[in-house]
């Protein structure tokens, strides 16, 4: 399998360009983990149990076929299984490579911090549908994504790939949308999460690190699964 590099890709994004965190519920035997969702300093979200064994970071791209496959894959079982038991919590660093990227990205993070895993998980499972648009449209609509504030571009795209519709799906009004698409500070959080997954040695995604440590040689499910469980 090859895993698409992002690094020149995410050098050519990050150069085009608090969420209160909800509280973790309590521990104990009824704990609902999947709903204990808090945010980092840099913009992360993690889901489950903040006292968890194992530390899952995913670092994702929006745009790789490879990280909505392990998705389709893994996240059923991750959180079916492992979150809702307090074994496992999950953080969901985002990679961007190109413009859609940056695009997704700001959208997902947009709204009810609580409901960012949702946002997420819709985009991802409807990545197949909106990636063909891209081949289909005309020469001067991906033409906005490249000219112009960065801003209007990623309106072009969000309006192009109808993920307004996506976004509103979750409670997220277009001028609420657009408010995001152009916030300086939020794209600044996910630029730095870009930066720092760089500074790891993350050169591919979807890629993975347990309790901190990056997997070498670990791109899916597959390979990830025993892992967390040897680390358990």
């Amino acid at each position: 399998m090859i895993h698409r590099s992002f690094r020149v890709l995410a050098v050519l994004a990050l150069a085009a360009v608090g969420i209160a965190a909800s509280p973790p519920r309590p521990a104990g035997p009824h704990a609902n983990w999947n709903a204990a969702v808090t945010t980092g300093d840099n913009g992360v979200y993690t889901v489950g149990n903040p006292a968890a064994k194992v530390r899952l970071t995913e670092y994702v791209s929006y745009t790789c076929p490879h990280c909505a496959h392990f998705h389709a894959e893994g996240d059923a079982a991750l959180r079916l299984t492992y979150v809702p038991q307090g074994k496992v919590a999950i953080t969901v660093q985002q990679i961007l490579r190109n413009p859609i990227d940056v695009t997704v990205a700001l959208l997902t993070n947009c709204g009810d911090p609580r409901s960012f895993f949702a946002r997420h998980n819709a985009f991802f499972a409807s990545q197949e549908r909106w990636l063909a648009k891209v081949s289909s449209l005309t020469e001067a609509q991906t033409a906005r994504w490249s000219t112009g504030a960065p801003a209007d571009r990623f309106r072009a795209i969000a309006s192009d790939l109808a993920f307004y519709d996506t976004v509103a799906h979750w409670g997220v009004s277009r001028p609420q949308a657009d408010r995001c698409l152009a916030d300086a500070a939020m794209l600044k959080r996910l630029t730095t999460q870009t930066e720092q997954a760089m500074e790891l040695g993350v050169e591919s995604t979807p890629s993975f690190a347990i309790n901190g440590t990056v997997l070498a040689g670990t791109h899916d499910w597959r390979l990830l699964a025993p892992q967390i469980d040897a680390a358990l």
